[in-house]
């Protein structure tokens, strides 16, 4: 069983990945589950709520607990989900400390990002794993480390949806750096919504569209890419392809990250060979 770990907020694009390649591995006859260790500001029903309003199902998760755990491989969907849980690591329960300490003590696949690259090697040695295997996006990190690995939304789980247009322009503000670049041009869009939490960094003037919503595709003709930080993996403007919504490209065309990198990506099915080649490693 392959344990596939969400410290994340529940609307994080690392939340859904770990889903969706949680559900296509079962598919495959490879078993796994998400097992999310629930941020100190959120509830179980919160992740369930994201699932339930995206997937045709909601299946294999485990909160808070290890039931059913027999020294299987953990995989993390980026290297941020062990980072953060250091980092924060005062902030959980001791039921979630322990199992903290057990998931990431034994074999770990770790996806590789540059998120935090001092705390990282940090967090490596407090939790001391046996052994790390890196899958790495090598275009959107030319000098990563680990088995070239490309995430993939899985499609095929996703929820129909019927266009509802509230609102012409979308934007991604679900923390206070990517809100505070939206502001910047949010008055060239008066007619928007702004997806983003309930938190005190938002402006009430502009139309905030607090997460998790149902149907987020059927609402909005035009979704706006504005994040003006490293963006790994960004998921709404994939959605956009695949769907065929529009997409404006507001941000610094130099910027070489995922954003670029998936830019010239077109939608296609998730290749697990990767993560499968990586438990190989283990035995």
């Amino acid at each position: 069983m392959l344990n596939i770990v969400v410290t994340s907020k529940p609307v994080d694009g690392l939340f859904y990945y770990s889903y969706e390649y949680c559900s296509l591995l079962n598919s495959l006859g490879i078993k796994a589950r998400v097992i999310v260790i629930t941020h100190r500001n959120f509830t179980q029903q919160d992740y369930l709520d994201v699932l339930k309003y995206k997937y045709i199902h909601q299946h294999n998760v485990l909160f808070n607990s290890l039931d059913g755990w027999t020294g299987d491989a953990t995989l993390v969907m980026g290297r941020s989900m062990i980072t953060l849980s250091y980092q924060d690591f005062d902030s959980y329960t001791m039921q979630q400390q322990m199992i903290l300490r057990t998931l990431f003590a034994g074999n770990v696949i770790s996806v590789y990002s540059e998120n935090h690259p001092a705390k990282y090697p940090l967090a490596v040695e407090f939790y001391q794993p046996e052994k790390i295997v890196d899958l790495c996006d090598t275009e959107v990190y030319p000098n990563g480390v680990g088995i070239h690995f490309e995430k993939t939304i899985n499609f095929d789980i996703y929820k129909k949806h019927k266009d509802n247009i509230q609102f012409k322009h979308l934007f991604l503000g679900t923390n206070d750096k990517y809100y505070a670049t939206i502001e910047k041009v949010i008055d060239q869009y008066p007619d928007h919504g702004i997806l983003t939490y309930d938190a005190d960094y938002i402006n009430p003037k502009n139309n905030n569209i607090f997460v998790p919503v149902k149907n987020l595709m059927s609402l909005f003709e035009t979704y706006v890419y504005t994040k003006d930080t490293f963006d790994p993996a960004p998921r709404i403007f994939q959605e956009c392809k695949y769907f065929d919504k529009e997409v404006i490209y507001a941000r610094d065309k130099n910027m070489n990250d995922g954003g670029n990198v998936y830019w010239d990506r077109q939608p296609s099915t998730p290749d697990i060979k990767p993560i499968e080649q990586a438990l190989g490693e283990f035995k």
